[in-house]
């Protein structure tokens, strides 16, 4: 038999064989290992008009479709990929310049449909006609979204962002062109001055990685107590506590939320209080703990520009049951800093460091910019250098800058 009858033939008789074994397998409650797949494809009655080469190449399909993220695993395992997002059978992925189409084969919609409820089951996530969608994480810390047809569309749909072991330093932003050199000493004066501060910016922006980056700084006597909806933050210290968000179960039960989880952060003594991404009413306990002792808090906020903060902060004041005048009030006396990231053609970058302060009769908050990509230090310089100096920490040269204050 021709290669190219072999790889024919396998391809007719895959679905039928992939769907006996993958039954075989939860039947027996075996591992499916290679070579176990292999030694059961060719006990399959219709492997038996192939050749070794086809067997394999059928093996290795099958075996895709029973173990964890199948074709797809090695492009999470690649350190440069970032996302990996799959509408129907195209693949494609962000290696954090833009979107490519990758050459990954996941055969007929059907096998990505088994895919992504293999993916959801083995986070405890049900999807399925009834509940066509899911957000789970997986082992490895990889965060899942999928959509079922008819809601998907053109599905199904995946979307899979990698989680890395390795936190970045610093100065490997800095070699990364992700922060200006001139500006890591304002970064570094910012944390060692227990400034309060949110990390901004749009979807894969890097807020997570540039906040992870400025945890590493905390001084190793201070204990980190994080709050996330999902486990990303990794920062290089020695004493970090994490607690994570829980969504309800199958039965809509054991649903643990933001809100819930600072709360129980406050009673857990944190020296630094973390909130991964703020994005519901849990705004209103952070801003209340910033506001009773706990310095140098941080977190992620989506915005798209440091001018939306203001805005975003008040959207989500509201679902606490914040009023407007109330939000701004404890805004101005708990935050300090703002850091807005972006996404470029070139990778990610510091795009400014802003300050809040005041404005207008009713003291509503805005973001001034002290340090600007391209254009240097800002209106805001002084200010950032007043609160660094009176916290016994020395004004960075950033600032020192024409519009800036004086060395």
């Amino acid at each position: 038999m021709s290669v190219s009858v072999g790889r024919h033939a396998a391809g007719k008789l895959y679905p039928e064989v992939a769907e006996r074994v993958r039954r075989r397998f939860a039947a027996d409650g075996v591992e499916a290992t290679p070579a176990a797949v292999v030694s059961a494809v060719r006990a399959e009655p219709d492997a038996v008009v192939l050749g070794d080469t086809a067997v394999l190449r059928l093996a290795d399909r099958v075996h895709d479709q029973l173990v964890g993220a199948g074709p797809l695993a090695p492009l999470l395992a690649d350190p440069t990929v970032t996302d990996v997002l799959v509408n129907g059978v195209q693949v494609w992925i962000d290696r954090g310049a833009g979107l490519q189409r990758a050459a990954v084969v996941l055969g007929d919609v059907d096998e990505v449909r088994r895919l992504a409820q293999r993916l959801a089951a083995a986070c405890g996530r049900r999807l399925d006609d009834g509940q066509p969608y899911a957000d789970a994480r997986l082992a490895d810390g990889t965060r899942l979204h999928a959509v079922l047809p008819p809601v998907a569309t053109g599905g199904p749909y995946l979307s899979l962002r990698t989680f890395r072991q390795r936190p970045f330093s610093l100065a490997d932003l800095v070699e990364h062109g992700t922060v200006p050199a001139a500006v890591a000493p304002l970064l570094t004066a910012v944390v060692a001055a227990r400034l309060a501060y949110l990390v901004t910016g749009g979807t894969g922006s890097g807020k997570t990685t540039l906040l992870g980056t400025l945890l590493g700084l905390v001084p190793p006597t201070e204990r980190i107590v994080l709050v996330e909806d999902a486990a990303e933050l990794r920062p290089v210290h020695p004493h970090v506590v994490a607690l994570q968000a829980r969504t309800a179960n199958v039965e809509g039960a054991g649903a643990v939320g933001l809100t819930d989880l600072v709360r129980q952060a406050l009673r857990m003594r944190p020296d630094r209080l973390v909130v991964g991404e703020c994005r519901g009413a849990e705004i209103v306990d952070l801003l209340g703990a910033l506001n009773t002792g706990h310095d140098g808090g941080a977190g992620t906020l989506h915005a798209n520009a440091p001018a939306d903060v203001p805005a975003r902060l008040e959207a989500l004041g509201m679902l606490g049951g914040l009023p407007r005048a109330a939000l701004h009030a404890q805004v101005l006396a708990a935050l300090q800093v703002v850091l807005q990231v972006r996404r470029t053609d070139r990778g990610r970058v510091l795009e400014s460091v802003g300050v809040l302060r005041a404005a207008g009769e009713q003291r509503l908050v805005t973001v001034v910019p002290a340090w600007q990509l391209g254009r240097g230090a800002g209106p805001g310089a002084e200010m950032l250098a007043r609160h660094l100096a009176d916290r016994g920490v020395a004004v960075p040269p950033v600032l020192h800058a024409a519009g800036g204050v004086r060395p």
